[in-house]
């Protein structure tokens, strides 16, 4: 794909350098670029990807996604800079895989209890019922009936779109995805358009060490300052929801 089209359209990138010529793949792990290649330097909470910008030109990437362009800037090399390369590399990563969200109904699964419980039941209920269906979970993720082993609760954006596009070949109605605090506030479900999400429970299990929810009027009781709690979930969730606004976001009772 030609890179002028995988940015295109997105916001708050700012290019050095040429924009016409074909991306042979994309890669933000830079022991896994290849000729040709895109780079995207995330910042992670231990690891900064910035670091391993200069390996990844080495091993033949001729763009690169950064917040940060070194200063011994590499001839040759395209330069998009951004304030938050996750969430670019999640909207790139959905252009070049097609934007495969748009092509089924995807349903988030945010809180702190119940997310695995919550999206495999409705991917079994949806199977029953006769529609093709994917799943992401912490325990399996399904493609129709075929499985995919799960490291994560939620896959990084490249897994995402790369497991939706093969529900998307499969024709997948429907997707029931786990999205965890984590990885809402890590923008790695950046470039997928949910049409409806369920928000099971929040509680003080997924503080973070050192992080105080707080009083949030328009939001109700609990802040999204508290980024690894799973109203930051919910609400990323929410922002992303696209169409059906019958269907909401769901919030089940609790004892």
């Amino acid at each position: 794909m030609i890179l002028a089209e995988l940015i295109k359209g997105i916001d708050g990138v700012s290019v050095t350098g040429n924009l016409n010529f074909e991306i042979n793949g994309i890669a933000f792990d830079s022991r896994k670029v290849l000729p040709g290649f895109l780079f995207a330097a995330v910042p992670g909470t231990n690891i900064d990807g910035h670091r391993f910008i200069d390996a990844a030109i080495d091993s033949g990437a001729i763009a690169v996604v950064c917040e940060k362009i070194p200063q011994n800037q590499f001839q040759d090399i395209t330069w998009i800079q951004t304030s938050n390369s996750s969430k670019v590399f999640g909207q790139i990563a959905s252009k070049y895989y097609g934007e495969p969200s748009r092509n089924m109904k995807v349903v988030g699964v945010t809180g702190t209890n119940g997310k695995t419980t919550t999206a495999t039941l409705l991917y079994r209920l949806f199977k029953q019922l006769g529609y093709k269906a994917g799943l992401l979970s912490t325990v399996c993720n399904y493609v129709n009936d075929k499985q995919y082993p799960s490291t994560h609760t939620t896959p990084d954006q490249l897994q995402i779109q790369e497991l939706m596009s093969k529900m998307r070949d499969e024709g997948c109605e429907y997707c029931f995805m786990e999205v965890s605090s984590h990885s809402a506030d890590q923008d790695r479900i950046a470039g997928i358009e949910f049409v409806g999400g369920v928000f099971t429970n929040l509680t003080h299990v997924k503080l973070c060490p050192g992080k105080i929810l707080q009083q949030d009027s328009q939001f109700g009781p609990f802040s999204s300052a508290c980024f690894c709690g799973a109203w930051s979930g919910y609400r990323k969730i929410r922002r992303r929801y696209r169409a059906y606004p019958t269907i909401g976001i769901y919030q089940f009772p609790t004892c």
